[in-house]
């Protein structure tokens, strides 16, 4: 069966070529993914990072198709809550991308049930994507389109070459990724899974849904390929933050036949969003470490009376170690402190501050408080300044003689 008309920028063959400014992204994305993958996470730290994951990842996939619902009002649905009926659909809308990751999540993480990218798992996801939408879903889930359409300016190929078109994309992503090798570098798995989420944009095999599809197949490849579940939010949450830019590199790499800068594209937005990722685990991993110092201190402290104790320890452990505060301020820092101070006289307050200044655990500058996060430095790794290029080489030639 041959195609009834020619597609230039879909000759399924390598159209793009990395320059050395993407291979160090990838290098960085790597030693990103090492440090996550090797920082134990506390289960709570886990459980809120996990669920940033979920919601935003929803939140963006679907905010690039015109839905309006925010994070907040996200979160609230999961918790059981429900929306305005004008906006009930678009609750369905993400519930529905919600769904398709637990799915995936349970495929690549949990069952290790992994496989090819074929037409089922296609229509598997787009049905997942239009579960229950009904009016709100110009297409009938689970099935490729029947008839042809435009896009803006794009004119998408006959629907009479579909069947074609996606058994060459299928077999052109098993042959150059080579996933059942099982021999896949960062790179193959990260390309891998914009070159699947480019070309289905490109094929436009459904009626409605294509990108979320598209999206949920980089998804798919990343956790596949073994990247944190915490992370597979953030090329969707780059394409959602940069949208107009998203829009302009999809259309630039059609018109040009080249995915090069599109995968920088992605590389930069994926990388920073492992640095963020990795920054939010590592604030997880001070908030721990101070209260082990805490609790290490009131270790030394005669108990005395108990609640006394517990009040004074529970201070230290509920003060910021982000910013400063004056003494005004400790009732309204949070919740927890507002609730332990509520029935407590000033000079109680006033009494335990200063025995938590004597007990090193809180530094006073001018009228203003912080705990005195500086103690932890004796726990890190010492240094002066950083190494310069020279002075490395240096280093490096005398450990080599």
């Amino acid at each position: 069966m041959k195609l009834t008309q020619e597609y230039p920028h879909l000759k399924f063959d390598i159209q793009w070529k990395l320059n050395d400014y993407c291979w160090l992204l990838m290098g960085q994305s790597i030693a990103y993914i090492q440090a996550i993958n090797n920082t134990p996470i506390m289960p709570q730290y886990y459980n809120d990072l996990m669920h940033v994951a979920l919601v935003k990842g929803a939140q963006s996939t679907t905010a690039i198709e015109g839905n309006t619902l925010s994070d907040e009002e996200i979160s609230k649905m999961m918790e059981g809550k429900k929306l305005p009926t004008s906006i009930i659909y678009q609750g369905v809308e993400v519930q529905n991308i919600i769904g398709a990751f637990d799915s995936i999540l349970i495929d690549t993480v949990y069952g290790n049930d992994e496989q090819l990218i074929t037409p089922e798992l296609l229509l598997k996801y787009h049905k997942m994507v239009g579960l229950n939408l009904g009016e709100h879903f110009a297409a009938t889930p689970g099935e490729f389109r029947k008839k042809d359409v435009i896009v803006g300016r794009y004119r998408c190929p006959s629907y009479k070459d579909l069947n074609i078109l996606i058994t060459n994309y299928c077999k052109f992503l098993e042959t150059t990724f080579r996933f059942e090798e099982h021999q896949q570098k960062f790179s193959d798995i990260f390309i891998e899974a914009i070159v699947a989420h480019v070309y289905l944009e490109w094929i436009h095999p459904f009626e409605d849904g294509n990108g979320r599809v598209g999206r949920l197949l980089e998804f798919y490849v990343l956790s596949r390929g073994g990247n944190p579940d915490i992370t597979l939010h953030i090329l969707s949450n780059h394409y959602n933050s940069t949208r107009p830019e998203y829009y302009r590199q999809l259309e630039k790499a059609s018109q040009s036949k080249d995915l090069s800068e599109f995968i920088q594209y992605a590389l930069v937005g994926y990388r920073d969003g492992l640095r963020l990722t990795l920054e939010k685990i590592q604030e997880s991993q001070l908030k721990m470490t101070w209260q082990k110092y805490v609790y290490d201190k009131f270790d030394k402290v005669d108990m005395g009376h108990k609640e006394v104790f517990k009040r004074k320890r529970n201070f230290a452990l509920e003060i910021p170690i982000d910013r400063m505060f004056t003494y005004d301020e400790i009732p309204d820092l949070n919740i927890p402190l507002a609730k332990l101070y509520s029935n407590i006289g000033e000079r109680t307050l006033s009494r335990d501050i200063e025995e938590l200044i004597e007990l090193k655990i809180i530094n006073k500058e001018g009228n203003q408080y912080f705990a005195n996060v500086s103690a932890l430095n004796k726990m890190m790794a010492k240094r002066k300044g950083l190494l310069s290029k020279d002075k490395l080489l240096s280093h490096k030639s005398r450990n080599t003689h």
